[in-house]
């Protein structure tokens, strides 16, 4: 089963690569029509300008991020408060007479 689909596979992509190599031949220009007009530039260049929008213009919404019209994302906080601490350690002073800490 395994050797069938490989030979599949390598037919599909023997015939893939035939078919562009073929294209290729087939369609190279002769030094004598590799010319483009004037008007041709230009078309292709507003041609491409159009293409290039389109699919850029498809490919994520233009400003708000997914928001629907009117509404926007929410600003950020001004700022972020700290995080409590886990453990507040107990304090403790030293007493320089008695040579020793104490809960203070």
């Amino acid at each position: 089963m395994e050797i069938r689909g490989f030979a599949k596979q390598l037919g599909r992509g023997l015939i893939v690569a035939t078919a562009i190599v073929a294209t290729g031949i087939l369609t190279t220009p002769t030094p004598a029509q590799a010319r483009v007009s004037d008007g041709a530039a230009v078309g292709i260049g507003l041609g491409s300008f159009a293409l290039g929008t389109a699919v850029g213009a498809a490919a994520r919404p233009a400003y708000g991020g997914g928001y629907p019209y009117g509404y926007y994302a929410p600003p950020p906080p001004a700022y972020y408060p700290a995080p409590a601490p886990a453990y507040y350690a107990p304090r403790s002073c030293w007493d320089p007479y008695g040579a020793r800490y104490y809960a203070c």
